[in-house]
């Protein structure tokens, strides 16, 4: 058995000043321990989109009526809320799960040695957005669910999958500067598609916020548009995007890019494929709420997927010491 060693006095007021020093100081994780930290962390932001969506689609925005508290009288839901009140209490304490798995990113990524605060940053980011994005889903119910509120609640959740796959990705390369593996040309296309897709993402919060799934059965307020019109825009949008992708991984074969990106690409353009025959499939068949849920999941899939094309373009080598000599050097790191 491993001995316990001693906590003396002066290690416990160590812990309470800076408790991430303190562990990283007697914990080194092996880089996969990293690696599915961040996973997990990641998981979870696509998690609390895919409840999110099911406390809307299931009516059940306003299920617990104020915030911080479930009810002026209850921190919790009480039996009188019925179902919908414990759908909406149980999406809010799966912020807390989220909470601890950004947590143990961050714990994971401090204690990796060698020391790497870009990742330790990355993980605080995330924090961070998730307390943000607290803070709003608050106020997304005390304004009764407003539309524009609860799209810049997606939105938010966006960017913190979008920090959370580049976390994701950096604990699988190693240290270095990057090192681009296409032309600037090639770069300028991806990013064009990344571009793209994220005001295909925002579009689609408009169609959310205009179409009949108001989340709750109460009259709430929508945005006064069209919304067959913002649909067909919101079509147009993925198909430009399906478009670049195919253009993009046509162009990866031609220069004979690396396998990485070209495998990236092809994954990309199969997710486009697929959320693109749901989205037909909901719109055809009046919105059906397991439909619009799959919708919304795919659509933190495509983001991810695009962002990982992107990431693909580059690639980081993991700096060593050099045996018998003073100069580090570089070996590519190991990449899945």
């Amino acid at each position: 058995m491993v001995p316990v060693p001693n906590l003396t006095r002066a290690n416990a007021v160590e812990a309470v000043r800076n408790p991430l020093a303190f562990i990283a100081e007697r914990w080194t994780p092996k880089p996969r321990t990293v690696q599915r930290a961040a996973l997990a962390a990641l998981v979870m932001a696509v998690v609390i989109v895919v409840t999110g969506g099911a406390v809307r689609l299931t009516g059940s925005g306003l299920g617990c009526p104020t915030w911080p508290k479930c009810s002026e009288d209850s921190l919790t839901n009480t039996h009188e809320m019925g179902i919908h009140g414990y759908i909406e209490f149980g999406n809010r304490m799966l912020t807390y799960v989220l909470s601890a798995a950004v947590g143990w990113a961050i714990i994971a990524a401090r204690s990796a040695k060698p020391c790497r605060r870009g990742l330790t940053r990355l993980g605080w980011a995330q924090f961070w957005v998730v307390m943000g994005n607290g803070v709003l889903g608050g106020i997304v119910v005390l304004v009764g669910l407003n539309p524009y509120t609860v799209a810049a609640h997606f939105l938010l959740t966006s960017a913190l999958i979008a920090v959370a796959t580049v976390m994701w990705q950096r604990t699988r390369e190693g240290n270095s500067a990057p090192h681009p593996l296409v032309s600037k040309s090639v770069q300028q296309l991806v990013w064009a598609l990344v571009a793209v897709t994220a005001l295909l993402i925002a579009v689609g919060t408009v169609v959310t916020g205009a179409g009949p799934h108001a989340g709750d059965s109460r009259e709430v307020e929508r945005i006064p548009l069209d919304w067959e019109n913002v649909t067909r825009l919101h079509a147009v949008l993925a198909w430009i995007v399906v478009t670049l992708a195919f253009a993009l991984w046509f162009v990866l074969r031609a220069v004979d890019a690396p396998k990485v990106p070209r495998h990236r690409t092809r994954d990309l353009f199969l997710v486009l494929l697929a959320q693109g025959i749901v989205g037909y499939v909901q719109y055809f068949t009046d919105l059906p709420e397991i439909l619009v849920g799959a919708h919304m999941l795919g659509s933190c899939l495509v983001w991810i997927a695009t962002l990982r094309v992107l990431l693909s373009l580059r690639e980081r080598h993991e700096v060593v010491e050099a045996p018998g000599a003073g100069q580090p050097t570089e070996r590519v790191a190991t990449r899945a």
